[in-house]
């Protein structure tokens, strides 16, 4: 399949981009691959693909609702679920997005410097079942609060029928996630900043993002 960040930052086969993301040639099959493993593994076992865009779809909204991954991550849950479902995850990310990261923190040292702010707990309903809003009230956590973790919430994981693979492996994917978010926006940015630049030359191509 296509490289999801460059299809994401809008980078064309020989750009400006396209050249910068070549001198890390590792890195960029990294992120790839790991894409892959989580989001198209040949056996998803006990996380399934629609929950696995679910909980990117909701990660996303929560981390940065303007991003080009939301709309990504939207589609492939409509494609693999339901309109509901889609629906009732983008409301959910909606309702509990705010600024993070905050949390309190347990180091006496470090007290002085804790921000409070809200857990979420999500209703098991008929779109959103038990082992899904468990795994979504854990994606809140390490997007926003990851300060505020504690054993009582790999349990919650666990009481809804979580197994100690398929939680490493969410944690996993909400990490690429926050990852994804950046790379994909710190290459907007840089896009930006290359097309102002050669907007002001008209010896230079104006698409950084697109084929030169």
């Amino acid at each position: 399949m296509p490289d999801v960040i460059d299809m994401l930052a809008g980078i064309g086969a020989g750009s400006a981009l396209d050249s910068i993301r070549a001198t890390r040639p590792q890195a960029r099959e990294n992120a790839q691959r790991s894409f892959e493993l989580l989001f198209e593994p040949s056996e998803p076992g006990g996380f399934p693909l629609a929950e696995r865009y679910a909980v990117a779809a909701y990660t996303v909204g929560l981390q940065a609702s303007s991003s080009p991954a939301l709309a990504f991550y939207t589609e492939l849950l409509e494609d693999e679920g339901d309109a509901a479902l889609a629906a009732a995850v983008a409301q959910l990310a909606e309702e509990h997005r705010r600024p993070g990261p905050y949390g309190s923190y347990k180091e006496s040292g470090l007290m002085g410097e804790s921000e409070p702010g809200p857990t979420v707990e999500i209703p098991a309903d008929e779109a959103v079942g038990q082992h899904l809003a468990a795994a979504l009230e854990y994606a809140h956590l390490l997007s926003l609060h990851p300060r505020d973790a504690a054993p009582e919430h790999l349990r919650r994981l666990e009481s809804a029928g979580w197994s100690a693979d398929d939680i490493v492996t969410l944690g996993q994917l909400v990490s690429f996630l926050s990852f994804q978010i950046r790379v994909v926006d710190g290459l907007l940015a840089l896009n930006q900043e290359v097309t102002s630049e050669r907007a002001g030359d008209p010896t230079q191509p104006q698409d950084a993002a697109g084929s030169e």
